[in-house]
């Protein structure tokens, strides 16, 4: 199958590592020279923090596939240190469970005072890209939209109401912890799609959902109206990568967001979330014996990302299937 045109919808951790792992994959396939790859970044889990817009996602992409990520954390500058933080700390500046590295605020400081003159998040992203060498290995990253959008979530407030947290105070300060009632996007219905999301995913040759989050990862890019329409549109076989093994999140966690959605926590459970466009569905061994929507061609291997080397493995299975779509 020759492939000229890679279209990725990806969240941050694990999508950036297994985009980094197609990358591999395509380089090692002379039959794949010279093929492209476009990554739309989810943005929902987009914060503002100490005056700056933090785009978490998009940065473990920018990181990962640039050569700089923290590989422990998958997250965040390698080698990176914390003077800032410390000193705001000291200054009794919150909040503090959200981290972020001396040289990761470089990051923040730059696209904020680009926005604050007016340049869109995709020409921001651009800049960033740049700066990271993607271009030169093929990659193009494009955030799903330039307008601001934050996913919030529906928790307890302790006196038998309810309240809305950021997502990332959920995330990260409490661990997903707190039984998430609902997710609300604010924005998500006035947003457009970024310039070339559209085009990219209509003019692929292949449509590839990396092992991200279902709901607020994934689920936020097929949120923003006209991202659905073009995949139930196009030519190209749209093919994913479970994010569950056996039942469970290989990382973060997928299963308290399906549950407010009423979702089986399965490989089976999220493809159906994208039945309607889905063709291909790679899952792991264990859960190949379980029922999957109809019209949805399932290929199983071992899900299992321990390194580099098995996300080349997982991404050249992925493409495989594609190929048998095709």
């Amino acid at each position: 199958m020759t492939l000229m045109q890679i279209t990725a919808l990806s969240g941050g951790v694990g999508g950036a590592r297994f985009v980094r792992g197609l990358l591999g994959t395509l380089a090692e396939t002379p039959a794949t020279e010279g093929a492209s790859v476009t990554v739309v970044g989810n943005t929902g889990d987009d914060i503002t923090l100490f005056g700056l817009r933090v785009c978490p996602d998009l940065d473990s992409l920018l990181y990962t596939l640039g050569g700089g990520v923290d590989e422990a954390q998958g997250w965040g500058r390698d080698g990176d240190t914390r003077e800032v933080m410390t000193e705001l700390a000291a200054l009794g500046v919150q909040p503090q469970w959200f981290g972020l590295g001396d040289r990761d605020l470089g990051t923040h400081v730059a696209r904020s005072l680009w926005l604050g003159q007016g340049a869109t998040l995709s020409e921001v992203t651009d800049r960033l890209a740049r700066r990271w060498g993607l271009p030169d290995r093929g990659v193009r990253l494009l955030p799903v939209t330039d307008a601001p959008i934050e996913t919030h979530v529906v928790v307890d407030d302790g006196g038998g109401g309810e309240r809305a947290i950021h997502f990332q105070e959920w995330w990260v300060r409490h661990g997903a912890e707190l039984t998430a009632h609902r997710f609300n996007v604010a924005g998500l219905s006035g947003a457009t799609p970024a310039p070339g999301v559209l085009e990219a995913i209509r003019g692929a040759d292949v449509v590839v959902l990396p092992p991200s989050n279902p709901v607020v990862s994934i689920g936020i890019i097929l949120g923003v109206p006209g991202v659905r329409d073009a995949l139930r549109g196009t030519r190209a076989p749209v093919v994913g990568v479970s994010p569950l093994i056996g039942g469970r999140p290989v990382r973060g966690h997928a299963d308290a967001c399906l549950a407010p959605l009423g979702v089986e926590v399965s490989a089976a459970g999220v493809a159906g979330l994208y039945a309607d466009f889905l063709d291909g569905w790679l899952v792991d061994d264990a859960d190949g014996a379980a029922t999957y929507p109809p019209g949805v061609r399932v290929g199983t291997t071992d899900l299992l990302m321990r390194d580099e080397r098995g996300a080349r493995r997982i991404a050249a299975e992925l493409l495989a299937l594609a190929g048998r779509l095709r």
